[in-house]
């Protein structure tokens, strides 16, 4: 396994800020080889976190790992903004497909492509490289092409939580995402036990919801 360094999730430049602890090895997927590229390649966390919609958290996940293995090697932004779209929608497409919606889904990952190729040279990790403070990270996060106020904090926090990426004020900034100890979306997801308890506290959300 490629081990991803503290620096390598931060970028390149040096920050005034130092990042903490990171886990080893994210677990979003919960299948080895896709958690294995989504723990070293910040593209294709940043793809999963855009398909994780409509779809268990899973399947989403694992998309990068299907895509990446479509094209014969690890996600590169400048080939995905480049790509012929209907040649990229029916990649997507291909059974098993990468989203219920693979059409739509496909469009949607060559605009975060093209972002981040016009704004970040095509390297996702300067997103967060030089940033400094959480409000700023999570600017930057609602600039992306698929990312509203939710998938913005929810992938601020699991930044934070996991690969220690954590400027100052990145909890505040991540809302109720960044709270330590809780279990509210993918930020939280380590283990199987650690799944299951968002996805209850998921569920409890939605009966709760239902009652209003």
């Amino acid at each position: 396994m490629i081990s991803v360094s503290n620096r390598a999730w931060r970028g390149e430049s040096e920050v005034t800020w130092k990042a903490g602890p990171m886990s080893e090895h994210v677990r979003l997927a919960q299948q080895p080889e896709a958690d294995e590229l989504l723990s070293r390649s910040p593209l294709a966390l940043l793809v999963g976190m855009l398909l994780d919609q409509q779809i268990p958290m899973e399947w989403a996940f694992t998309g990068p790992y299907t895509i990446s293995e479509r094209l014969g090697h690890d996600l590169d932004a400048h080939e995905i903004a480049a790509y012929d779209p209907d040649a990229f929608s029916a990649l997507l497409a291909a059974k098993p497909a990468v989203h219920r919606y693979p059409s739509s889904m496909a469009g949607r990952i060559q605009a975060l492509a093209t972002y981040l190729v016009e704004h970040y040279d095509g390297s996702a990790d300067r997103i967060w490289a030089d940033v400094d403070d959480g409000a700023e990270l999570l600017r930057r996060l609602l600039a992306l092409p698929g990312f509203g106020k939710q998938k913005a904090q929810i992938f601020l926090a699991l930044l934070g939580k996991q690969l220690g990426v954590r400027p100052p004020g990145w909890r505040e900034a991540a809302g109720p995402y960044g709270e330590e100890g809780a279990h509210r979306s993918v930020a939280d997801v380590v283990d199987t036990d650690s799944l299951a308890k968002v996805r209850a506290t998921k569920q409890e959300a939605k009966r709760a919801a239902s009652k209003k």
